[in-house]
């Protein structure tokens, strides 16, 4: 499956563990703000090369651009957070967005890689960086 990971820097980790009760819902709100920054670019990227530059006619259904979006935000293993950009599945048709998305990402035999996820994660870490940090303090100052 096709994934991207952003991971909070280390200060906003120790601040987050002096607001007590509150880390939670803060937490997640500043994965959200960051979240959308990241899959807004996968989104624009994606419509950018899906059925374009092709040798025969897109048959191309909207249902993988459709079917892209954010995680819930949940804890892991280590009981960091974390939020995910990914696919809905199945298809309509019993296949998989994932493995479709993993075809235009890295390509396959006779079809060239059209990268949409890799680009977006570089071309928006410093914004999404930016959004979380701000996401932060607003929520930091509400306390």
């Amino acid at each position: 499956m096709a994934k991207v990971d952003m991971k909070m820097p280390e200060e906003f980790l120790l601040k987050l563990s002096k607001l007590g009760s509150s880390t939670d819902a803060i937490a997640e709100r500043v994965l959200e703000a960051g979240g959308e920054v990241v899959l807004a670019k996968v989104k624009s990227n994606l419509s950018g090369v899906v059925g374009k530059n092709t040798k025969i006619d897109s048959r191309s259904t909207g249902e993988l651009e459709r079917s892209i979006g954010l995680s819930p935000v949940k804890p892991d293993k280590n009981g960091n957070y974390d939020i995910k950009i990914g696919f809905a599945e199945p298809r309509s048709d019993g296949g998989s967005n994932a493995k479709i998305a993993n075809i235009l990402e890295y390509g396959r035999h006779g079809q060239p890689p059209k990268p949409f996820l890799a680009p977006a994660k570089k071309a928006t870490k410093d914004e999404c960086i930016r959004v979380m940090a701000q996401t932060f303090e607003e929520e930091v100052a509400k306390l």
